[in-house]
């Protein structure tokens, strides 16, 4: 049996979900993001004794959150750090458009944000073709990705695979039968950094845990977030 895990990317930069053009040398992660993700390579390594694959979708705020992670597990165990890959089929889905258009107001309001967005989302599951890809179309990306990563974890095999809240919950909406409609919600509750595990065996992928963040909101830590 073979094991997965899936984290989130720490907080980023607002500039991350934005529609505009980022310069190149822009960070993956705010600061704290960097300290939740070096926080999460040290809870795995209290529980996995090393990793056999590594990857993450090509999002700077996913690429830098793998790295970060991985650091952070090789510094506990000295070592047991595999080579990377990228992965474009785990990364997070374009934001639909948003009606009147992403502006600075509408992002300085979370929670205007957030309901624009999931009224958005909504649309886009029920086929309206408001990205640059359908949602058919980045269910089909995704699912080859989770493929690739099954085909990672083998017997005795621990995969590290880094994404976003979407992506990873898209997949967990999928394992448990959750409609599509429903599955945003899933990706609200997602705190940034947080892990996922899952198992792999001749049945398919089996759910273990979902979201796991106490490492991040104990009361000495104080480090969970959700954007």
């Amino acid at each position: 049996m073979g094991v997965i895990y899936l984290v989130r990317h720490g907080q980023a930069p607002m500039h991350a979900y934005s529609t505009d053009p980022v310069p190149a040398d822009a960070p993956g992660l705010t600061d704290l993001g960097f300290e939740q993700a070096a926080a999460t390579g040290r809870e795995l390594a209290r529980q996995v004794p090393a990793f056999t694959a590594a990857v993450s979708g090509g999002l700077a705020r996913q690429v830098a959150t793998r790295d970060a992670v991985l650091a952070a597990f090789g510094d506990v165990h000295g070592g047991g750090v595999p080579a990377t890959t990228v992965d474009a089929g785990w990364d997070e889905y374009v934001i639909p458009a948003l009606p009147g258009g992403p502006t600075p107001d509408l992002y300085a309001s979370p929670a205007g944000y957030q309901q624009v967005l999931d009224d958005a989302l909504l649309r886009w599951t029920e086929g309206a073709a408001d990205s640059d890809e359908t949602y058919a179309e980045y269910v089909a990306r995704t699912s080859a990705a989770a493929g690739r990563a099954v085909a990672l974890a083998g017997s005795g095999q621990t995969v590290l695979a880094v994404s976003s809240a979407g992506t990873i919950t898209a997949l967990i909406a999928r394992l448990w039968g959750v409609p599509a409609q429903s599955w945003p919600a899933l990706a609200r509750a997602m705190v940034n950094a947080s892990y996922t595990k899952l198992l792999v065996g001749r049945r398919g992928i089996t759910v273990v845990s979902v979201n796991e963040h106490a490492h991040l909101s104990a009361t000495d830590v104080g480090m969970a977030t959700f954007r």
